[in-house]
């Protein structure tokens, strides 16, 4: 694969497309194509496979959706003939929502198909021979396995996210869903970043592609960064005072766990604040309401684990707060990537604590540049982190006293070099795989190809509430569980001693 050279282009008319797609496209009110739409539609068009390597919020839905359409459009044949898969059910929506918007008009028919809801309204729209399929991997290799899906005339098959699947453990089920397609097809393959495998899984489905790459390795310009030092017992009174600042408009809150997103939600609703969670425990009516009232200006404040990292395209957000640091420099990249949308301005700040200078560095690392800490006015007690060797907005260099989780990663490395300022290795089990699952709206129903339908029926319509979701680490603490009670007995022991002699 090597990146080639496009022609750029400053209007949609100059791709020639057809008449009602120029319609949709102006009714959409898409003025100029944005740079991946200008240097992607147009291989696109031609038939050629296309990988692109770029950012959420750069117009990459449009830049695979205006040659699907024309295609469509050109050459009327039954459906479904293309077929787009996302990692999670918010990200499909999307998908779908921006195939109807430009094809309005047409005659052209979409759907979704993901887990958490029922299957048989799904199973209904299946029979009617859609155009444009958008799914989840775990709900469509369900109804594959029951026979409802037929994929045979599939000629066009996007992935969008691609790496998101891989982190979420998806390649397997992508590579069952290739092999229910014809091998003559056109294939785009859309990603933020590249990790190993899904280069891989690009060199072995792509044949001769375009390559796109719009800054996909660092996040927006127009995005504005910041680290707030703060204890955790007060990151709660630091949010509240920062969603206080005069450019303050909208926001989403990013927090580790389900139960947080849930109790910020509700604080911040009782302090006069328009809040609304959206977490894996809410059932897929209960998300949409919250993402459609979010949308809709009818909340200000969104609070999310990263479910909703990817799939939210929502332009007015000014403000990303992560509450909790994310657990990798790539996750940080997808929570961010929410601002800054379009070449607007947008602000990413995050609450770090005396434990994070490890994942700070890994963050730093990854975008290439430093992010400035700033010490709020009031909350001067929080130990900066170590190891950072940065100093904040007031000039104080970092103090040097390590934390005791930084130490004891430190000293497990001890054997192998300092390696302070690698990315941290994920590592993955069976566990985190299903979990990552679950998360992704419902699609746990394809663990098992063995199961009976009624069997992944059950599983689907459980995982609308999935378990796992970003599990806090409180046993991973030097000093927690029974470490603390053999402390505490320990020193129970002493004073008897001390009292007896």
């Amino acid at each position: 694969m090597s990146q080639e050279d496009s022609i750029p282009v400053t209007s949609f008319s100059q791709f020639e497309l057809i008449e009602p797609l120029n319609k949709a496209i102006e009714m959409a009110k898409y003025s100029a194509p944005r740079p991946i739409q200008a240097t992607a539609i147009g291989p696109a068009l031609e038939g050629r496979d296309v990988l692109g390597l770029a950012q959420t919020g750069t117009g990459k839905t449009a830049a695979f959706a205006i040659p699907c359409i024309e295609h469509l459009l050109r050459r009327n044949k039954p459906g479904p003939r293309v077929l787009v898969v996302g990692p999670t059910r918010e990200l499909v929506t999307q998908i779908e929502e921006e195939f109807r918007k430009l094809s309005r008009g047409t005659q052209l028919r979409t759907m979704t198909i993901y887990g958490g809801i029922s299957e048989k309204p799904q199973i209904k729209k299946l029979e009617r021979r859609p155009d444009v399929i958008c799914a989840c991997p775990g709900r469509l290799l369900d109804l594959l396995g029951q026979g409802y899906v037929d994929l045979s005339r599939v000629d066009t098959l996007i992935l969008d996210e691609a790496d998101h699947m891989f982190d979420m453990g998806f390649l397997p089920d992508i590579k069952r869903i290739l092999g229910h397609l014809q091998k003559q097809r056109q294939n785009l393959l859309f990603a933020a970043t590249m990790p190993r495998e899904i280069r891989r899984l690009a060199e072995q489905m792509l044949v001769d592609p375009f390559v796109v790459e719009i800054d996909h390795s660092v996040p927006a310009s127009t995005i504005e960064h910041a680290l707030y030092p703060v204890v955790e017992k007060r990151k709660a009174e630091m949010l509240r005072q920062l969603l206080q600042q005069d450019d303050f408009k909208s926001a989403i809150v990013f927090t580790r766990t389900k139960r947080r997103a849930r109790q910020l939600a509700e604080k911040l609703d009782r302090d006069g604040h328009r809040a609304v969670a959206l977490q894996g425990n809410m059932s897929q009516n209960q998300r949409d309401r919250a993402m459609k009232g979010f949308r809709q200006n009818n909340f200000d404040i969104l609070v999310a684990t990263d479910i909703a990292a990817r799939g939210i395209d929502v332009e007015q957000i000014s403000h990303v707060i992560n509450l909790d640091i994310p657990n990798t420099p790539e996750a940080y990249t997808h929570r961010i990537g929410r601002t800054g949308r379009s070449e607007r301005e947008g602000k990413a700040f995050t609450f770090i604590t005396e434990d994070d200078g490890e994942m700070i560095r890994a963050i730093e690392k990854s975008i290439g540049a430093s992010i400035e800490i700033i010490t709020l006015p009031g909350f001067e007690e929080a130990l900066l982190p170590s190891r950072t060797g940065r100093k904040n907005s007031s000039g104080k260099s970092n103090r040097s006293r390590p934390s005791s989780r930084s130490s004891s990663r430190s000293s497990s490395r001890s054997s192998s070099g300092p390696g302070q300022g690698r990315k941290p290795k994920r590592r993955r089990s069976s566990a985190s795989s299903d979990s990552s699952r679950q998360n992704s709206g419902g699609d746990s129903s394809h663990s098992s190809g063995n199961r009976s339908p009624q069997q992944r029926r059950n599983s689907a319509d459980r995982s609308a509430s999935p378990a796992g979701e970003g599990k806090s680490r409180r046993s991973s603490r030097p000093g927690s569980g029974s470490q603390q009670r053999s402390a505490s007995s320990s020193r129970r022991k002493g004073n008897s001693d001390s009292q007896n002699r």
